[in-house]
């Protein structure tokens, strides 16, 4: 009596939870056949509960129903299945499965689905405010050239790049989670070190991870810890993890897109629960950091292919911040350049200083590796500087590796170039900002006699039309002059 009255509760509450599911479940025995579907299942798959429960996931995939079908890849893999799905009514669903066992034999699978349509257009919604919010600053905040053009480690005189700057600082004393993305070398690292120093945690610890570089089979013990004991050569003393490390703190996870499947459930459950459990130990300990994550991949992508958890990734996909590449925001250049040389000349003891011909091939190349392109250029050019002029015209420093800069000058014109240029810099009374704003008026001044408009001249320039105008203003120039 007790037997049946247990299984009719099981029953019951199988029922009840399958009415109740906000996912889309789907009950499915070993060869294909549905048990049962939740009531939800009807409006995305296009077909009633009845007639789902009188068909087989081979049927619905070979109907294009399921395309295709993640109960299907379970049955022949017997492991775990996470998929993307388009149904035949034209929605896209993310669905994972799990095999159930029972005596080391298949006997059911359980699939769940979401739909993502409507998320996608939220998403889109989103990205439209985020447009419409950027228009807004552009209106009320118009840059300004004199303003100061660093942020700790960060060059920022491009309005794209301030506009970003203003929404990170409105971000940074929150906790919620950033994903900078963008190409190698837009400088993701640079911001999420910024966002650290303008939160509340900047007296904790930032932790630099690089997701890519940690080989697997040692990324659980590296992230995790572990105890004294934990496997063959761990350290007597045990040791706590790059999580633990980064307690009170911010956790800067890049390259997040090559974060391991088996690691990614894992990150996961730390992010949900606040907790964690090193390899070889029982107990569990409480973490408390800020996450932020970068990538140059398209994590939606990655989450289509199998490859990234869709679940992690709409938690990570809070405050996402997109870093556009060097050659769309050329104004930063200058700025980026002055930075680097300062850097070089305190890290040797010199003072070199830059040969004005130098910004024409600055401002004019793609920088397809962005600011650590340009900064091995600039080391690269630095280095082979015979004297304290730094990419005197020469055929051995082209950004692009051959082609040189502008050549062909006798001797007398290169020496008589390169002692202006360091008379400029060391001027009585002259720092390097007015040393600067001469050589702009020089270049601009050459450059009105050959360009008929101030959209040619910012097409040359890699700037905008509006800080051409601006900059023809400050420096009393006019076109045809």
């Amino acid at each position: 009596m007790a037997d049946s009255l247990d299984d009719g509760a099981a029953r019951l509450t199988l029922e009840a939870l399958i009415q109740t599911a906000q996912d889309h479940l789907f009950i499915v025995d070993a060869g294909g056949r549905i048990l049962d579907v939740s009531p939800g299942s009807a409006a995305v798959y296009g077909l009633s509960r009845d007639a789902l429960r009188a068909t087989t996931v081979q049927a619905l995939q070979a109907g294009g129903v399921l395309s295709p079908s993640v109960s299907l890849e379970v049955i022949r893999t017997g492991q775990p299945a996470q998929i993307m799905q388009r149904t035949g009514t034209g929605r896209q669903v993310i669905a994972e499965a799990f095999p159930v066992y029972a005596g080391g034999k298949l006997i059911r699978v359980i699939s769940r689905s979401r739909d993502l349509t409507d998320l996608r257009l939220l998403q889109d919604e989103y990205a439209l405010l985020q447009r419409r919010f950027a228009e807004h600053l552009s209106r009320h905040h118009e840059p300004d050239d004199d303003d100061d053009a660093s942020v700790g480690e960060l060059v920022v005189r491009s309005r794209i790049m301030r506009e970003m700057v203003h929404m990170l600082k409105r971000s940074a004393p929150t906790d919620a989670t950033v994903v900078m993305l963008g190409e190698s070398g837009v400088g993701k690292t640079a911001f999420a070190r910024q966002v650290h120093r303008w939160s509340r945690r900047r007296g904790g610890a930032f932790v630099d991870v690089n997701c890519a570089a940690i080989p697997e089979s040692l990324f659980e013990s590296e992230m995790f810890g572990y105890q004294p004991g934990a496997f063959s050569g761990a350290s007597r003393q045990g040791k706590a993890g790059l999580l633990e490390q980064a307690h009170g703190g911010t956790l800067f996870l890049d390259e997040i897109g090559e974060l391991p499947l088996s690691m990614q459930s894992k990150l996961l459950k730390v992010i949900q629960d606040g907790s964690l459990t090193r390899l070889g130990d029982t107990r569990s300990r409480q973490v408390d950091f800020r996450l932020v994550v970068a990538t140059n991949q398209d994590l939606a992508r990655r989450v289509e292919e199998g490859a990234f958890r869709l679940d992690l990734y709409y938690r990570l996909n809070v405050i996402p911040v997109t870093l556009p590449p060097l050659r769309e925001r050329r104004e930063d250049i200058r700025g980026l350049a002055e930075r680097h040389l300062g850097q070089l000349n305190r890290r040797y003891g010199q003072e070199k200083v830059l040969h004005p011909s130098v910004w024409v091939e600055l401002m004019s190349n793609d920088w397809l590796g962005n600011i650590r392109e340009l900064e091995n250029w600039l080391e690269r050019a630095w280095l082979s500087a015979e004297g304290e002029v730094v990419g005197a015209p020469g055929p051995e420093l082209s950004a692009a590796g051959g082609e040189a800069f502008s050549g062909g000058q006798e001797i007398a014109e290169v020496e008589n170039a390169k002692r202006q240029a360091h008379e400029a810099t060391l001027a009585p009374g002259q720092g390097l900002r007015a040393a600067m704003e001469a050589h702009e008026r020089c270049l601009l001044e050459s450059l009105t006699a050959t360009h008929p408009t101030t959209y040619a001249l910012a097409e040359r320039l890699g700037i905008s039309q509006p800080s051409v105008v601006r900059k023809l203003k400050r420096h009393g120039l006019r076109l045809g002059r």
